[in-house]
């Protein structure tokens, strides 16, 4: 089934230092965007992530510190990276957990602020667990009797997503083949800030996701308790969270203005 689609969708994948959203770095990203006409272009990138690569790290991707020692920093790339993503809704593998809150981190490392509101996201996994709950590696082999091989390349991990998005389509007649459905039945949870930090309530109202204020709507906590506002700003959470709580924050003082 071919996907219904009303701008470019790019499917994406990531090859990283680690899994902490905050500290680890991009080693290799791939892209493979699909156009409005179902015609492809893609972009791949392996970056020198300016920290060392864990020897666990490299167990599971193969790339190590000498591999990279040559290569462009993130930050030299990051124009070319948001300029490909412009205007694109994304799709990937467990994207809206970890893929998704690790680029928008480093790309505001880089000054780059990345319109994530009108953004739809596809979360790949998210439909195979709903579905069937297994690895991207056995969602290949179950959707399309494909073996993945170089997986844990990136560029390898987005074909695959992207054919297994293709698969689950032609597999489930409930699922309808455009971003909007797509987006809704594969989040988990609506969250403001894709980390989950910050959630949305039954009301459609940005709330604590963690902590003592848990579940508490983050207007009324910061204006009952500001020395939090300064914690998290202080402390080590993602820019993204931040700027997302920075922007809440700014609201609420113009309001009372």
């Amino acid at each position: 089934m071919k996907l219904k689609l009303t701008k470019p969708l790019c499917f994406f994948d990531l090859e990283t230092t680690g899994t902490d959203v905050s500290k680890d770095r991009i080693i290799e990203i791939a892209i493979i965007k699909v156009n409005t006409d179902g015609s492809r272009e893609s972009l791949e990138i392996r970056l020198n992530p300016g920290i060392p690569i864990p020897p666990e790290s490299t167990l599971i991707h193969g790339i190590t510190d000498e591999m990279v020692a040559n290569e462009p920093k993130f930050k030299d790339k990051a124009r070319n990276i948001y300029n490909f993503l412009k205007g694109c809704d994304l799709a990937g593998f467990n994207s809206d957990r970890f893929d998704i809150p690790l680029l928008v981190e480093e790309l505001l490392r880089a000054d780059l602020d990345f319109d994530f509101k009108n953004t739809k996201t596809i979360d790949v996994q998210n439909i195979f667990h709903k579905m069937e709950s297994r690895t991207l590696s056995a969602a290949l082999k179950f959707y399309c009797d494909k073996e993945l091989t170089d997986a844990h390349t990136a560029i390898a991990d987005a074909n695959a997503t992207l054919d297994v998005l293709l698969a689950q389509l032609d597999r489930y007649s409930d699922l309808e083949p455009n971003v909007d459905f797509l987006n809704h039945f594969s989040t988990r949870k609506k969250t403001a800030d894709f980390a989950g930090f910050l959630i949305y309530n039954k009301d459609d109202e940005i709330c604590f996701g963690f902590g003592k204020h848990k579940g508490k709507k983050v207007n009324e906590i910061l204006n009952e308790e500001p020395g939090y506002f300064g914690w998290i700003l202080n402390a080590d959470f993602p820019r993204y969270t931040k700027k997302i709580l920075t922007e809440i924050k700014l609201n609420s003082m113009n309001n009372k203005e």
